[in-house]
C-alpha cells in the first residue's frame, strides 16, 4: 500500500487539494448566500444583472433590469421586451469556484497562484457578463433556438474558457510545468 501511495502522491495531492479548496469555497459560498432572505436576490447576482443591462445599453436602447420583489430573479429587458430572469445560477460564481479549486490543487508559488485566480475570475466574470448579453439578445431576435443556446452553445463558452485557463496555468505557472516552458 505504501508503495502504491508513493507512486500515485502527485496526483492524491491533487485530489485532496481540489476537493478542500472545492469545498471550503462552496460552504462559504453557501453561508454568504444564506444570509440573504426569500426573495431577495445576492449581490453578485445584482451586479452580474446591472452590468448585464450596461452591455446591452451600449448596443441598443431600452435594456434593463427589474427586481420584482416577489421573486427571486431579476428579469432582464432587452429592446422594451422581457427575455431572460437572472436567478443565482448565471453568476457564474460556481464556475469561479471550480476554476480557483482546480488552480490551486496545482499551485506552485503563492504570488502567482493568487494573481492567477484573481485574474482568472474577473476574466470570467467579464465573459460571463457578455456571455448573458449575447445570449439575451440572440434569445431576443431566435426565440426558438433558445434551449440550444442557453443549453449546449454558451456552457460550451463558458467552460471551454475555463477549460483553456487551466491548461495554460498548468503547461506554463503550476509546479509539474516544465522548466523550459516557464
Amino acid at each position: 500500500m505504501k508503495k502504491y501511495l508513493e507512486r500515485y502522491k502527485p496526483f492524491l495531492q491533487f485530489l485532496g487539494l481540489f476537493f478542500i479548496s472545492y469545498l471550503v469555497f462552496t460552504l462559504c459560498y453557501q453561508y454568504y448566500l444564506g444570509t440573504f432572505e426569500n426573495n431577495e436576490v445576492d449581490g453578485f447576482t445584482r451586479v452580474v444583472s446591472i452590468n448585464t443591462a450596461q452591455v446591452l445599453q451600449v448596443f441598443t436602447e431600452g435594456s434593463y433590469v427589474i427586481k420584482d420583489a416577489s421573486q427571486d430573479y431579476i428579469k432582464l429587458i432587452y429592446c422594451g421586451k422581457y427575455v431572460a430572469k437572472i436567478v443565482e445560477g448565471c453568476n457564474a460564481m460556481s464556475v469561479v469556484i471550480l476554476f480557483a479549486s482546480f488552480i490551486i490543487a496545482f499551485s506552485g508559488r503563492f504570488k502567482p497562484t493568487f494573481l492567477y485566480i484573481v485574474l482568472g475570475s474577473l476574466f470570467i466574470y467579464i465573459l460571463n457578463v457578455i456571455r448573458i448579453a449575447l445570449l439575451s439578445s440572440l434569445i431576443f431576435h431566435y426565440p426558438e433556438q433558445e434551449p440550444l443556446l442557453h443549453g449546449v452553445i454558451f456552457p460550451l463558452y463558458i467552460y471551454g474558457v475555463v477549460f483553456i485557463l487551466w491548461i495554460y496555468w498548468v503547461q506554463k505557472h503550476s509546479k509539474y510545468a516544465s522548466k523550459k516552458t516557464k
